[in-house]
Formats: structure tokens, sequence, C-alpha cells
């Protein structure tokens, strides 16, 4: 978990991941530079629950990205499963025994990934609908140009994050969501969306990003995507996904080489290249989306 400033939720947070199921977790924390009772709230709850069971690391300060980059890279981090969360969410109880039920069936060699939809939920906690429900199988094509599921829904097995350290231990940190995604998709691991909400995502006026149902949040992407910080997100992730280019299967080389070429082209080549790479987004709405982007040369 990384915090910042998260006074106002964070007991809700810890009292969620406290009433879990699979009892067998412990919680790293990493704080970058809170001046509120954050680190206070912490301290209780290792006070209660034991050095053991909760540890608190100082945060990088450079941001959300960053800091969920430095913690998961941290060494002394060892675990068969990793999981991420947010400070102003709320767990379901069945979070991690859900995720536990699928992950240990891919080999432990094998990069492993599991992400769900979201319950939205107001600042006090009270619903106000769901994440979209995507129903396309994930995929490689897929994850170049979409995440189907939020870092606060994720599980992963130890594979996947020494892919995750491999490809993003040097340069800028990503949203590490997204990254994630692509880099097991696409070094043949397993990728497995549970269309049940494992968490109670909390809508407010501090999210950093937030769900893309509302107004507010398409009206977001939308500048985004037109003003080019889509197209540098994909570029990056691009760049993560070269350093693990030996981990790939010859397919998914393929596509990648397929969808780069096509990047760098004029129209009509460039239409052409991404329909034979089989990029593709989840929904009919968001392929509309992609055409107009590869129509302006936003990708």
């Amino acid at each position: 978990m990384c915090t910042f400033q998260g006074e106002r939720y964070l007991v809700a947070q810890l009292e969620s991941i406290a009433a879990q199921t699979h009892h067998r977790w412990k919680l790293w924390v990493s704080d970058d530079g809170s001046t509120d009772k954050a680190l206070a709230i912490l301290e209780r709850y290792r006070s209660q629950w034991g050095a053991d069971r909760l540890a608190v690391v100082r945060g990088p300060a450079e941001g959300f990205a960053a800091n969920f980059k430095s913690l998961t890279c941290r060494a002394e981090i060892d675990a068969d499963f990793y999981a991420w969360a947010d400070q102003d969410d709320v767990w379901e109880p069945d979070k991690l025994a859900r995720a536990l039920a699928v992950l240990p069936s891919a080999p432990s060699i094998v990069p492993a990934l599991y992400g769900t939809r979201t319950l939205l939920t107001d600042s006090d906690n009270q619903s106000v609908g769901l994440s979209p429900l995507f129903t396309q199988p994930p995929s490689f094509a897929n994850a170049l140009v979409q995440c189907i599921a939020g870092c606060n829904t994720m599980v992963f097995n130890r594979a996947a994050r020494e892919l995750f350290v491999e490809a993003s231990s040097q340069g800028d940190a990503l949203p590490p969501d997204w990254l994630m995604y692509l880099l097991v998709s696409g070094c043949g691991g397993r990728v497995h969306y549970d269309p049940w909400p494992s968490v109670r995502y909390r809508q407010h006026g501090q999210n950093l990003s937030g769900s893309n149902l509302t107004v507010r949040g398409r009206w977001q992407r939308a500048r985004q995507l037109m003003g080019g910080e889509f197209r540098g997100w994909v570029g990056a992730n691009l760049d993560r996904l070269a350093r693990v280019r030996h981990r790939m299967p010859a397919h998914q080389q393929s596509v990648l080489d397929e969808f780069v070429r096509a990047r760098q082209r004029r129209l009509p080549g460039r239409l052409i290249g991404f329909w034979r790479s089989g990029i593709h987004r989840q929904t009919v709405l968001g392929n509309i989306g992609l055409t107009v982007a590869a129509l302006f040369n936003k990708l």
C-alpha cells in the first residue's frame, strides 16, 4: 500500500484488510511524506498487529507511480503472491481468497495476474455504480492499448513481480496496473479477469485517477487522448516492454513489431498496420475512440 495524506479513509482500508477471509498476509506500506495523521494511524495499527503484520517504509516522494514502483521493487519484500492497495478503498472480505483460488493454478515460473471490476462509491462509501464489465478475454493485443483492471484490484505471483522489477527498475515510473497487464500478457503469462467487484473504489475530490464512467472522467481521458498524453504512455510502455523482449513468445513479438511499425507510418498504412496487429479495446465505444486516435496519430 502507498500512502500520502491519507488520514481520512485509511482506517477503513486497514480494517478491510484485517477482515480478509484469507489470513496469511503481511502489509507493507510506503508513505510518501504525509504530514497529516496517516503515519500515526499506521503506527497505532503496527502496535496492534505487530511488526510481522505491518511494516512502514519511506517512499521516494516523487508521486504515486514512483511510490508503487519503489515499494514493488524492494528486495526485502519476499512472498509467493502480492497485491497492490490504495489508501482510500475498502476491500471486500473475499478479495484475497478469490485471487488465491485462481493464481496457484499457474506454474510458479509463469507470470500470473488477477484483476477485477470495482464497486464505485462516493466519499461516504455509498455505492454509486460499477466499473465497466469487460467480456472479451484478456490478451496482449488488448493490453497494448488498454488496461482492463485497476492497480487496486490486482493480485499477482512472484514471477509477475520479477518481470515488473526487470522492466521498470530503471527510468521514470509508469502507472503500474497497465504496465503489469502488458508485461504478463506479453510474456506468455496468464491473466484472469474476474467480473466480481473486489474493491469498493471511492470517488472523491482527491482521487489521482478516477472512474471513466463520470462525465469528468470521460472528458479527462478524451483530453489525454487528443493532447498526446495517451501516445506518450503507449510509447513509455513499449520502452519497458523492450527490456523483457527476450521473454516474449514469437506470436507476441510479431504483434508487437506490427504495432510498432504501424505507429511510425502515415495514413492509410497506419490504419492497415494497426488492423494487422489485432489491437483492440473491450467495447464498441472504446474501439471508435481507438480508430479516431489512429487517424490523428495519437497512438
